[in-house]
């Protein structure tokens, strides 16, 4: 799965890491994410809610960090070291929105090549 959009919003966020650097809040690196989504005119959605179905009852609460286009899920995190969770919480949201790509991105790694894992259906 290398695209043109993914390799947007990775270039998107190697440059909001180069400039920040590891160690802020996943707000933070949310919103300065957005921000140079907006700069590079890539359409976004922030906080996304989205709906879990459980034997034919929809529950609510649920949110995705970033929607992108309308196609591509980031999920932000900001660790030194990704929890397994983490994967299998952007599988869920994939499953749950019918969408077949996402990227995980740990603004908490040294170098953000090492923090990014691309994740396809």
């Amino acid at each position: 799965m290398n695209d043109f959009l993914t390799q947007k919003i990775i270039g998107a966020a190697i440059e909001v890491h180069r400039t920040l650097g590891p160690g802020l809040l996943e707000s933070i690196y949310e919103e300065a994410l957005c921000h140079e989504f907006h700069l590079r005119g890539i359409e976004y959605r922030r906080q996304f809610e989205i709906d879990v179905l459980y034997k034919d009852k929809v529950i609510k609460g649920q949110r995705i960090d970033i929607l992108v286009e309308g196609e591509v899920i980031v999920e932000i995190k900001s660790l030194s070291k990704l929890p397994e969770v983490s994967t299998a919480q952007i599988l869920s949201y994939l499953k749950a929105t019918g969408l077949k790509r996402g990227l995980l991105i740990n603004f908490g790694a040294k170098m953000l090549v090492d923090g990014i894992k691309r994740i396809s259906l």
